[in-house]
């Protein structure tokens, strides 16, 4: 197993997960990532259930890119111990 997953790697495990094709897989990974992209562009906030939430904030003199992690997220990295659903 490798340590590390880029995005063709998402791709095919998305492609795998939906048994569709590997192109497929593909798309639709770059077209939540291109969505994703456009959000922030127009200021507004992604919340992924389960994962977390992305937010950018533009201040007087700097802008802020937050990521919040998710309870479930928290609680598998060992930060929360309030969540009690599955991991």
């Amino acid at each position: 197993m490798k340590d590390r997953i880029d995005k063709t790697d998402l791709g095919h495990l998305v492609a795998k997960r939906l048994s569709v094709e590997e192109v497929e897989g593909e798309a639709i990974v770059d077209a939540v990532f291109e969505e994703i992209y456009e959000a922030i562009k127009m200021g507004q906030k992604i919340n992924i259930l389960h994962f977390g939430t992305f937010h950018v904030d533009q201040r007087e003199n700097y802008t802020i890119f937050e990521f919040r992690l998710s309870q479930r997220l928290r609680a598998l990295l060992g930060w929360s111990n309030t969540y009690k659903g599955e991991l």
